[in-house]
């Protein structure tokens, strides 16, 4: 019997999931997930990064490249940086999530950025919604001290 129920609920999980990715709407220019966003006073990643060197957050507007997209209901993406490593953008709430084919796409995200140390517990929960393999999520094996923004909305902008 319990399996029964286990069962039933992962089967109602993935249903949902499949269809919280199928009604979000797709990426395009001039897009808006979540509060309504311009692209007017942006900052682009190095900017950010100088200045949260020195301060311990930084409010505002963020434009950048995505690299990456939780494949399973879009809750999370990551945004490209020059150093190689991608910035960590997660949606405040839960209130809205992206959708698969924003990978590629330049945005500006508001909201709030802060340099924040991620559990190991954590970055292999991301690292399995991102789709890597068990060796790639074995890998990890140490917190990790990085940017992070809660963004209140995101705007396509090509």
């Amino acid at each position: 019997m319990t399996k029964s129920i286990l069962l039933l609920a992962a089967g109602l999980f993935a249903t949902a999931a499949t269809y919280a990715q199928s009604s979000i709407e797709p990426a395009k220019p001039g897009v808006t997930y979540g509060k309504a966003v311009t692209a007017d006073q942006a900052v682009a990643i190095p900017e950010l990064q100088q200045q949260l060197q020195t301060d311990t957050a930084f409010t505002g507007k963020i434009e950048g490249k995505v690299v990456e997209v939780c494949k399973k209901k879009g809750c999370f993406m990551k945004l490209e940086r020059p150093t190689g490593d991608a910035i960590m953008v997660k949606f405040t709430d839960y209130a809205f999530f992206m959708p698969q084919n924003i990978v590629g796409k330049t945005v500006v995200v508001e909201g709030v950025a802060r340099v924040n140390e991620t559990s190991v517990e954590r970055l292999r929960h991301f690292a399995e919604d991102a789709g890597k393999s068990k060796d790639e999520i074995a890998k990890i094996t140490a917190p990790r001290k990085d940017i992070v923004i809660v963004a209140d909305g995101v705007l396509v902008v090509k």
